[in-house]
């Protein structure tokens, strides 16, 4: 077992929130105030879960198994099932895993509706039934559930929800799972999952075996520089979201826009080759980034 197996048998708590320090984009950064801070950790902590779950990153029958009351369960469907009936107790009894009962005060406390969080379920059980899309419509749905609740749950635990920004937010959640999914090519194949529409494959000459190169050739990277500017589009489009707010929530949101243009930046300064390992921007890029968002700018 590896030493983050290990630290996550041992706490599944800590072992889960830890991952936050990793995240492509800040989760609850210091300047945010305290029960902001504690409030969307908690919703972190789900969605980490959730993740965890549906890519097979726990141990099979370990410690969120017994916690979820499916001690020995290897299936991942059947822990999801587990996950989404403690989810259920979180409005209306007491959760069995930790990290759900951390999350129940959340809920009470900003009145939060289940509908986001059995998104983000069922986006994880659409992957496991799900490996390949057809076309960009196609894999917008699968943003709808996989990214989008995680946009709506900020605006919600800020109580800042309009229905203007929750467009604006959609817009920029699907850009930040479409960026993901770029940089994530050659990881994603590794679990016989493609996130590249099949459509856009075809028009671009791109088979699968071509993703499975060390290096991408030119077909790959055209695709990829096409499906940078749909994300990059969709930034532009949701970008005002930011200047809708004020304080610190602004610069939290600038945060999460200014991140998805510097993972974009970082792509392309890769010439859109994504295949030798996921393309980052360094800190300093990403806060390059923040102070024209902030202007409304780019």
């Amino acid at each position: 077992m590896t030493a983050t197996g290990t630290a996550r048998a041992a706490d599944p708590v800590r072992g889960t929130l830890d991952k936050a320090a990793g995240e492509n984009f800040p989760v609850a950064p210091f300047f945010l105030p305290r029960a902001w801070r504690d409030d969307l950790m908690a919703v972190y902590g789900f969605a980490r879960l959730v993740d965890d779950i549906g890519d097979g990153d726990l141990a099979p029958g370990g410690a969120d198994a017994r916690l979820l009351g499916v001690e020995g369960a290897e299936d991942r469907l059947a822990l999801l099932d587990a996950l989404e009936a403690d989810l259920r107790r979180v409005f209306g009894a007491t959760p069995r895993h930790p990290l759900l009962r951390r999350l129940q005060p959340t809920v009470r406390r900003r009145s939060l509706t289940p509908g986001p969080f059995l998104g983000l379920i069922a986006a994880n059980r659409q992957d496991q039934l799900v490996k390949r899309y057809e076309t960009y419509d196609d894999l917008l749905a699968y943003c709808e559930l996989s990214a989008n609740p995680v946009g709506r749950l900020v605006l919600a635990v800020t109580g800042t929800s309009t229905p203007e920004r929750i467009r604006r937010s959609d817009a920029i959640c699907t850009a930040l799972q479409i960026v993901e999914h770029l940089q994530d090519v050659a990881e994603d194949l590794a679990r016989d999952r493609v996130y590249l529409p099949a459509e856009d494959m075809r028009r671009f000459r791109v088979r699968e075996a071509d993703l499975a190169l060390p290096t991408a050739g030119a077909s790959v990277r055209a695709l990829v520089a096409y499906e940078a500017q749909r994300a990059r589009d969709l930034l532009h489009d949701g970008a005002p979201l930011v200047g809708s707010v004020q304080g610190r929530l602004r610069l939290l949101l600038a945060g999460f826009v200014a991140g998805g243009r510097a993972a974009l930046r970082a792509i392309a300064a890769a010439d859109y080759d994504v295949l030798p390992g996921p393309p980052r921007p360094g800190k300093v890029r990403l806060l390059r980034e923040v102070g024209p968002t902030l202007r409304g700018e780019g």
